[in-house]
């Protein structure tokens, strides 16, 4: 499938190495092989899995469900980045339902991603007009999290029409 599972380096080294403005984790695509993986219009995995996150060439970006559209079908549309990790934290300005209750598979690892925890994730409030939010936890005395709700509250504080959850965590 093209990906080199395990194969991993600190965000930071990523993002000298391409000389980036900006970098921050994404969803552990090399620890899985399910899920749809478009990086800048090349596709690395298609085993559809989840709700996945779809960023298309004009600058949108939607929250779909990836075993219902191939790979290719989402490249011939125009999209450009996927990420496949989740859940989606707004869909059209709403936090979606059981929010709070939501799993993600296990990858070889006990792990939750319920309660108070550090978190990643994008949202969008116009074409080209991304947002993305960083919460630090775990951290006694420091920083607790944020739950899977505060945080889409927090997206949608910032006017965002669609949010996702990348990993956080340990990332």
């Amino acid at each position: 499938d093209g990906v080199e599972r395990g194969n991993i380096d600190y965000t930071s080294s990523i993002a000298a190495q391409n000389e980036a403005i900006f970098a921050v984790n994404g969803d552990y695509c090399t620890a899985r092989d399910t899920g749809v993986i478009i990086r800048n219009g090349v596709v690395y995995l298609d085993n559809p899995a989840r709700v996945g996150l779809a960023i298309y060439e004009d600058g949108t970006m939607r929250v779909y469900d990836e075993t219902v559209v191939s790979a290719e079908e989402m490249l011939a549309d125009g999209v450009w980045n996927t990420y496949s990790f989740g859940p989606a934290l707004l869909v059209d300005g709403v936090i979606p339902d059981g929010l709070d209750e939501t799993e993600v598979e296990d990858i070889g690892e006990k792990h939750t991603i319920l309660g108070s925890q550090p978190r990643t994730g994008i949202g969008i409030v116009e074409a080209d007009h991304f947002v993305f939010v960083v919460v630090d936890g775990r951290d006694s005395g420091y920083s607790k999290g944020v739950t899977l709700s505060e945080f889409a509250e927090i997206f949608q504080g910032l006017g965002c029409s669609v949010a996702y959850n990348l990993d956080g965590g340990g990332s």
